[in-house]
């Protein structure tokens, strides 16, 4: 693909315009950009002018018309209108395709992908007090500036999800178990030199647990949410592993003295 193409494509992607391309080569291509609402997956359509002509042009940009307002619908249907992140009732969906995968893969003691799994919960702390100091408005901006900085910090192949009020998920794929741990905490050391506008410094506490094939994805929640309990009983601002907890007997010694406290 010469120079000259590659740059036509970029034009075209950045801008969302139509645009003719007439290659050094003599060649004519017709460009056509697929944006979406929320920045996944964006692309574009090159035809060869050779084998188009003025009415498969017409028919291409009113066949995208279309598929750019039935994507606007699908947006609607699985995005929070606030961040735009995905929400609650596409999780089980987004999980479920990576429990088959992981399930399919055990019963073919096929480890060639390498990859390990990981849920994570997010509660930003403290936040009623945000929203009574503050007010319902800026309480929102705290939120989609929160979603803003997810979204910057972790791969687009990485699901995020609002599950409601302060709280968020992630379901992150790692190449060792290890790695979850960098991940979380290269978001957390943004979030904590971060200055949200009139508020100041906010922070979150995470718990986050292994998906594994056996578990069911209202389980793998459970667990996380344990975790998360855990970090918010124990000074808040940390990220805690529920798989950890469990193998030092914390989370039981914790659930037997009730005392998780979930504010």
């Amino acid at each position: 693909m010469s120079d000259e193409l590659c740059q036509s494509l970029l034009d075209c992607y950045n801008t969302g315009h139509c645009k003719e391309l007439k290659a050094s080569d003599g060649k004519t291509f017709h460009l056509f950009p697929i944006k979406h609402e929320v920045a996944y997956n964006n692309s574009v359509i090159a035809v060869e002018a050779e084998y188009s002509h003025e009415g498969l042009t017409q028919a291409i940009v009113h066949l995208l018309a279309i598929y750019h307002n039935y994507n606007g619908l699908l947006n609607d249907n699985e995005r929070d209108t606030l961040t735009g992140l995905l929400n609650r009732k596409t999780f089980d969906q987004k999980i479920g395709k990576i429990m088959s995968a992981l399930h399919s893969n055990a019963m073919r003691k096929d480890d060639r992908a390498g990859v390990s799994y990981f849920i994570a919960i997010f509660d930003i702390d403290h936040f009623k007090r945000v929203n009574d100091e503050f007010g319902h408005l800026i309480g929102d901006e705290v939120l989609l500036l929160f979603s803003q900085m997810m979204t910057k910090s972790f791969r687009d192949s990485d699901p995020l999800f609002r599950f409601g009020g302060e709280e968020f998920v992630g379901v992150f794929g790692c190449a060792q178990d290890a790695d979850i741990d960098m991940v979380l905490k290269r978001f957390t050391d943004k979030l904590q030199v971060f200055n949200f506008p009139q508020v100041g410094r906010v922070t979150a506490s995470i718990g986050y647990t292994r998906l594994t094939a056996d578990s069911a994805p209202s389980q793998l929640v459970d667990r996380a949410d344990l975790a998360l309990y855990y970090a918010k009983n124990h000074g808040r601002n940390r990220t805690c592993s529920y798989d950890e907890l469990k193998a030092q007997g914390l989370l039981q010694e914790d659930i037997k003295e009730g005392e998780i406290e979930l504010f």
